[in-house]
């Protein structure tokens, strides 16, 4: 690993997209080893609502984010720097005439991870890795790299950030 100072936030659609599809537990357990090295090493985290919603699923990955990487997940719960982060990110998925108000609603529902992690980010000056793709052109929702470029909050995909950590499988 880089003795780079950048921090990660990592979102829910990370770990249950590699779970999912790529590099599941039994398959690639070197990936989920240098994820609980780096968060050891303060490199990575999350957020208390990514951890809600990853417990929500009941399966392998729930339990491996349980029982292995619990202390990865910050409270930003009554962090009212976040918190005021939060609200600017709401008053401006509300006052962009792009979105269709039924994405502005899910978008502010506070169980909705997605602003608080950007919230988070910005507060923190942490780069958010996230599997979604900024659409210019969406309606239905708000993804959340539309949000950074936004808010200048740098976002990367897995594969991004495993190249800059300098990942490999051995």
């Amino acid at each position: 690993m880089p003795g780079s100072a950048q921090k990660y936030v990592i979102y829910s659609n990370v770990l249950i997209e590699a779970h999912r599809r790529y590099y599941s537990l039994d398959i690639a357990p070197a990936f989920w080893d240098f994820l609980i090295d780096t968060a050891e090493n303060g490199i990575i985290q999350s957020i208390d609502r990514v951890y809600d919603e990853i417990l929500k699923g009941n399966d392998d990955l729930a339990g491996w984010v349980k029982n292995s990487f619990p202390f990865a997940f910050v409270n930003t719960k009554n962090d009212s720097d976040v918190l005021n982060n939060y609200g600017k990110l709401i008053n401006w998925a509300y006052k962009h005439s792009q979105f269709n108000q039924a994405a502005k609603d899910e978008f502010a529902r506070v169980e909705n991870a997605d602003p608080w992690i950007i919230s988070y980010a910005m507060y923190n000056g942490f780069v958010v890795e996230t599997q979604e793709v900024l659409d210019k052109n969406v309606m239905k929702n708000i993804p959340i790299p539309n949000v950074c470029v936004a808010f200048n909050v740098k976002y990367i995909n897995t594969f991004t950030l495993l190249r800059e950590l300098n990942f490999k499988f051995n």
